[in-house]
């Protein structure tokens, strides 16, 4: 038993190390610098009952001072007022458009055929996809396309600062960059060619148009659950250079409103936070789990106390990298575990059930 404790150990040592890796490396946005041309550039906008964010989205965008932009927004059947909202901003900018949505073709999943369609109907040589809670303020295009241009890359993802209001959100919302910035160095995925080290998110993924438009990848991964990381690994197995960076105040998102809106929202990917594998995911939550007390009952209080430690450590780190508050993290250590927990039990779930149901769609009998 007693070299389960030392894989226990080791394996916390890689993640610590890890998380001071991502930290010290500071993955942002270099800050503005001068474009070597300056592109058109299409942003692309999914939305389907966003009546809460998509004013407030158009109105940022609307005071981007880029001169070469088009700004298209796919009302995915909106049964709320979120329709109305983007054509009373159609009329105040003319470079904002609206594409009301085709019935969802068969094998699609709804958003990923909404990117598609918006892919079509985009003329420029930038497409820039953003979810439609995100917030943006005016440097945040020009500091992506330099930092496209810069390393030759054609794809960018980036995953936005985020918010939480209510208890609930800041005991899971965490969770994400706790799993991504312990377990993935963030340096690798531009600088290794292995798609084993990928990462992305949906909420901002900028790509070269003519890249994309030879790929199309959210055709080609039409019904995959978590469509961002199956696209990357796929850019990353056809040798199209990628990165994936942390947000700052020029990107931040409200993910989610509430304990349940979270845990929902997570299940949809957190087997592909783990590879899409199953075992891994609930090898990593139990040996997570049973770790402090297998080490204190075989190893005694010294070695607990230097565990403990390091998950601490963890923590700190990563709430640093994150931009979120260390104290309040440190603090909800214990039930941001659970609730880590809760997620796999529903994700397990709604496999069994083949039932998922998000933007009104069960996203699961849909893929």
């Amino acid at each position: 038993m007693i070299y389960v404790c030392y894989f226990l150990i080791c394996l916390l040592f890689i993640r610590w190390l890890i998380a001071l890796v991502n930290y010290l490396s500071f993955a942002y946005l270099p800050k503005v610098s001068p474009l070597v041309k300056q592109p058109d550039v299409s942003i692309l906008i999914p939305a389907r009952n966003e009546e809460e964010n998509i004013g407030s989205l158009l109105e940022q965008l609307a005071k981007f001072e880029y001169s070469k932009l088009e700004i298209i927004v796919y009302n995915d059947h909106s049964t709320d007022k979120t329709e109305s909202i983007i054509k009373q901003w159609t009329t105040l900018k003319p470079n904002i458009k609206l594409i009301n949505g085709n019935a969802l073709a068969q094998g699609w999943l709804g958003k990923n055929y909404a990117c598609h369609q918006l892919s079509q109907a985009a003329t420029g040589n930038i497409l820039l996809f953003l979810d439609a809670d995100v917030s943006v303020k005016n440097d945040l295009l020009e500091r992506s396309i330099s930092h496209l241009q810069k390393h030759e890359l054609h794809l960018l993802s980036i995953f936005p600062k985020q918010i939480f209001k209510s208890l609930g959100e800041k005991v899971s919302v965490p969770l994400m960059n706790w799993i991504l910035l312990s377990l993935l160095p963030l340096l690798l995925i531009r600088n290794s060619k292995n798609k084993a080290f990928s990462a992305a998110n949906g909420q901002f993924m900028m790509f070269k148009a003519d890249t994309y438009k030879e790929v199309w990848p959210h055709e080609k991964c039409k019904s995959h659950q978590v469509e961002d990381i199956a696209i990357i690994r796929l850019f990353k197995q056809q040798g199209f250079a990628s990165d994936t960076l942390l947000g700052d105040d020029d990107i931040s998102c409200r993910m989610y409103v509430g304990l349940n809106d979270a845990i929902e929202g997570f299940t949809k990917n957190i087997f592909q936070f783990f590879g899409n594998s199953i075992l891994v995911t609930i090898s990593f939550g139990i040996l997570t789990s049973i770790a402090p007390f297998v080490i204190y009952f075989y190893m005694g209080l010294w070695w607990l106390t230097a565990y403990v430690a390091g998950i601490v450590s963890i923590h700190f780190f990563v709430a640093l990298a994150s931009q979120q508050s260390v104290v309040q993290n440190l603090i909800l250590v214990l039930p941001q575990h659970i609730v880590f927990l809760l997620i796999i039990i529903k994700g397990l779930i709604n496999n069994k059930q083949k039932k998922l149901i998000w933007k009104g769609r069960n996203i699961l009998q849909d893929s």
